[in-house]
């Protein structure tokens, strides 16, 4: 998909000679192949973890458990949380759209370290190929915590093979995090200051910290959590003299700051999309760039949030407790900020806007209900119900995924250099929020009446809010179709994209679509502040 460059250099010239055939996209530097080749895998893990909640659905739509069994059941969300998690939802924004774009944003020719780049995605796809091996062969059906002592000793599935695949492909998440926080720091354009960058960047550079100093935790924890399964080794099981509790303090010390992993980079992207769909440069530019720094620092200090209902003191709780309700601030300050943005701004409804929205919609509601998981007393009545399953989705999928989807819908003229229909695109994104609320908002009001999550088999007073959730769940899906089939269709029959289609700032819009090889023919050299809209400097599209 690649354009051919039209500068006689050498490094252009060894491009032509390789740029056909398989081989070349597999041994490929280019950050925008790269991207490309992570977005072709993650699509595929999407589909196969939306499979699973599939059958999730289609089991809880009666009460009793007449689809599968509840080993089968209890395999089927372990499965989606996994896949989705692990493969699709950290991975999706950063490894597609960060690998894409950075260097173009910040007027670089490529990353870092572009064989580095192209060994992350390899170590991604050997992390795939172990969990695809443990779905084939009979999956596991721990949940996707892995909590001690049931994954040590108790779960009849194939732990070890699974926390493999997630151990090996949080290298390639840290090999990420790594390349990025180096270009960033040495190979912006000159004039490029860093209250110059594009906050899709700062969003990122912030994410990349989590990833360095999160993810190492808990790969070391999963390896330990497999020698202690493999050789009975004691780390976490009471039987071997080990301590579950101590699992779960090192397993959300980093997964709860993974959910800012998901989180930040879809912020970065509805900052670039409300920008340009409103012609505005965004309301407090440096509080929005300071925010997704505070959210990684906040975000390590609030994992005990999870552990109110363990053996965890009640003053530790506390502390977490207010920790919690602190590290609501910065994503506030953002959806503010994005609203005044927006307030008598010059506001276009494209697909990307429309997912922006929804984004902002859906994120504020997984914000404002998590407060009540932050809180002790609540915490107690709700914790592993249906409320929790409804606030992780809203924050996930509704914010992760819209996000993502924004981001994908923004900048698929410019890594391809095709348009998509605009008619198809907004009625599946609004078809997707309707059928995200239909899905997720009754899970609400499961938890609060007390349905326990994880079960396949309930009582009969519950069944009517699991239709309505079983009937959303298959338009939010038919919502989730849509864009690959038109998305597809794009690459072939869309319409040719300029360079700069919906009028936006940033040099990655100064670029033919898709970009040259190289980036640009020229480092670029930056001589105005980021967002400068005007007539003058921006021509406006319809």
């Amino acid at each position: 998909m690649t354009a051919t460059p039209t500068i006689g250099t050498e490094t252009e010239k060894n491009y032509l000679n390789h740029q056909h055939g398989l081989k070349s996209w597999l041994l490929t530097e280019d950050h925008k192949r790269i991207a490309l080749l992570y977005l072709l895998s993650i699509t595929f893990f999407f589909f196969l973890g939306g499979l699973m909640a599939v059958l999730i659905r289609l089991e809880l739509a009666t009460p009793a458990g007449d689809l599968v069994e509840s080993n089968t059941y209890n395999k089927l969300f372990t499965m989606h949380g996994v896949l989705m998690i692990f493969f699709f939802l950290i991975p999706s924004i950063p490894a597609v759209l960060g690998n894409f774009l950075i260097p173009l944003m910040i007027g670089a020719k490529d990353l870092a370290f572009p064989k580095i780049n192209l060994l992350s995605w390899y170590i991604y796809i050997l992390g795939g190929i172990f969990t695809v091996y443990v779905l084939i062969v009979g999956g596991v059906d721990t949940g996707w915590t892995f909590y001690t002592p049931l994954s040590t000793s108790y779960s009849n599935g194939y732990v070890i093979a699974t926390g493999l695949g997630i151990f090996i492909a949080g290298f390639s998440s840290i090999l990420t995090g790594l390349n990025f926080i180096v270009t960033v720091h040495r190979m912006r354009a000159p004039g490029m200051t860093w209250f110059r960058l594009p906050l899709f960047v700062w969003a990122h550079y912030a994410t990349s910290l989590i990833q360095i100093l999160g993810t190492p935790v808990v790969a070391v924890t999963l390896f330990l959590l497999v020698l202690e399964r493999g050789f009975h080794i004691g780390f976490f099981d009471p039987a071997y003299g080990g301590d579950p509790v101590l699992y779960q303090h090192l397993f959300w010390f980093y997964s709860h700051p993974a959910v800012y992993i998901m989180i930040l980079p879809s912020m970065g992207v509805v900052s670039e999309v409300i920008s340009t769909f409103t012609q505005k440069k965004p309301f407090g530019y440096t509080f929005i760039a300071f925010s997704s720094v505070a959210i990684a620092v906040f975000g390590f200090l609030v994992w005990g949030h999870h552990l109110y209902v363990s053996s965890q003191s009640a003053y530790a709780g506390m502390v977490f407790s207010l920790l919690s309700y602190i590290v609501a601030i910065p994503s506030a300050i953002k959806v503010f900020n994005w609203t005044t943005t927006m307030y008598k701004g010059s506001v276009r409804m494209t697909t990307p806007m429309l997912y922006a929205l929804g984004f902002i919609g859906l994120f504020t509601i997984g914000g404002l209900t998590g407060l009540f998981l932050a809180s002790l007393g609540m915490d107690v009545h709700l914790t592993d119900t249906y409320f929790v399953v409804a606030h992780f989705h809203y924050v996930m999928v509704g914010g992760a995924v819209m996000g993502y989807l924004a981001g994908i819908h923004f900048w698929w003229p410019k890594m391809f250099g095709r348009m998509y229909p605009e008619s198809w695109s907004r009625l599946s994104a609004i078809i997707i929020f309707l059928g995200f609320n239909l899905t997720f908002f009754p899970q609400f009001l499961l938890g609060y009446m007390g349905m326990p999550r994880r079960y396949h088999v309930y009582p009969p007073e519950f069944q009517v809010f699991n239709v309505l959730s079983s009937a959303g769940a298959s338009v939010l899906g038919f919502g989730f179709v849509i864009p690959f089939v038109y998305l597809t269709w794009s690459l072939f029959y869309g319409e040719k994209a300029p360079a700069n289609p919906w009028g936006a700032t940033g040099l990655e819009w100064t670029t033919q679509s898709p970009p040259t090889y190289d980036n640009f023919a020229v480092t670029p050299v930056v001589t105005q502040e980021a967002y400068q809209y005007s007539t003058e400097e921006v021509a406006h599209v319809g």
